[in-house]
């Protein structure tokens, strides 16, 4: 089922469609990663966006802080995540809490790893750390 509603003072009134449907974009700072904005403010949500990272195999980010927090769902494959200084392997059904400003990275280590991630809607500045490769 797909289509969309949007309210006349660009609040929106509720949105349905399939995740092919959005546009996906390399992120310039990591290996082998494409995003895709599922949902946010151009959609009208007033409060957070979903987003659907894609890593592919060698793929990752390097450590960096974001200036918002994640919360995260893993989908599918294997990765290592550093959060913080500590790693974790993590794969699909496990859930990750990154708070603002603390340092974390990925390292793909069985691809596809996707995974959604909810940030609010605030602007997220990115501070790459440690760019060592992924």
């Amino acid at each position: 089922m797909t289509g969309s509603g949007g309210g006349e003072t660009g609040r929106s009134a509720g949105i349905v469609r399939h995740s092919a449907e959005v546009e996906s974009r390399e992120v310039a700072a990591g290996a082998a990663t494409r995003v895709q904005i599922l949902l946010g403010p151009a959609d009208g949500t007033p409060n957070f966006a979903m987003r659907r990272f894609t890593m592919g195999a060698g793929g990752g980010m390097p450590v960096h802080t974001n200036s918002v927090e994640h919360e995260q769902y893993v989908l599918q494959g294997r990765a290592e995540v550093g959060i913080g200084g500590k790693k974790f392997e993590v794969g699909a059904g496990d859930v990750l809490y990154i708070p603002a400003g603390l340092p974390h990275h990925y390292r793909v280590i069985e691809a596809p790893f996707e995974f959604l991630c909810m940030v609010p809607n605030a602007e997220d500045r990115i501070d790459i750390i440690e760019d060592r490769g992924c």
